[in-house]
């Protein structure tokens, strides 16, 4: 199997028949993802980015598709990112797997008791997610780390489908102002509360809607946030130590 093509359903071995059919469905939503051709654009850079391989990770085979999400099927915390890295994600075919912004996520899970390891090397380095699952507002790397609007719209309806099976999730961590906007056109929230409404994005902003969920923003973990210092541990570790007493 190359590289990630468990994704979010690596985790799941359910015991009853409501179980199996959940599986059923994650397979079939992280199949279509994977397989999705809706962004030329997008899929001609990963596959352009998986021929013409960073020189350090020349000798190895790259995913160059689609990332479907990662984690637990009944998580409680989820968390939405912007995109797949380039020579991250693209290659490793896992979320946040193989560079540096995945370096400050899964050791703060692991810090905090969500993750069984603070690296995030490979697909298949064992890495298990408890209580929590991560996603994306799109699925495929982009240019410049920036996907159009268009390519937005068209990939929410996976992120649409991921929140109708992740149905004991109380608390989302939006990575990103796209990655904020993303959950809360997906989940319905955008247009409900209208301009007035919507909570607005800043760094470790905390807002309860009305079904219960609470969603939580931070910067992203990106090189240009925690180079400049405009993301420091401290404000990191920070989110996650609020996010623990939620679903205490």
């Amino acid at each position: 199997m190359p590289p990630g093509a468990g994704g979010g359903i690596s985790l799941l071995s359910p015991p009853d028949e409501v179980g199996k059919l959940a599986s059923a469905q994650w397979r079939t939503l992280n199949h279509r993802i994977i397989g999705c051709e809706l962004c030329p654009r997008l899929r001609s850079h990963c596959k352009h980015v998986a021929r013409h391989r960073k020189r350090e990770f020349a000798g190895q085979e790259y995913w160059g598709r689609p990332v479907p999400g990662f984690g637990d099927p009944e998580a409680r915390l989820l968390i939405v990112g912007l995109a797949p890295g380039a020579h991250g994600s693209n290659r490793t075919g896992r979320p946040f797997t193989g560079d540096a912004s995945g370096a400050w996520l899964y050791e703060a899970l692991y810090r905090y008791g969500w993750a069984t390891q603070p690296l995030s090397r490979a697909g298949d380095d064992g890495l298990v997610l408890t209580d929590c699952y991560i996603t994306a507002a799109a699925r495929c790397a982009p240019p410049d780390n920036r996907p159009t609007r268009e390519e937005l719209n068209r990939c929410r309806p996976y992120l649409e489908a991921e929140l109708e099976l992740l149905t004991k999730a109380r608390v989302v961590l939006a990575l990103g102002r796209i990655g904020w906007e993303s959950w809360l056109r997906a989940a319905g929230w955008w247009g409900r509360l209208g301009s007035g409404g919507r909570p607005q994005f800043a760094h470790g902003a905390e807002t309860m809607l009305p079904n219960g969920i609470t969603l939580v923003s931070s910067y992203h973990p990106s090189r240009q946030n925690t180079n400049t210092g405009r993301l420091t541990r401290p404000m990191w570790y920070s989110v996650f130590r609020r996010i623990k007493t939620f679903l205490a």
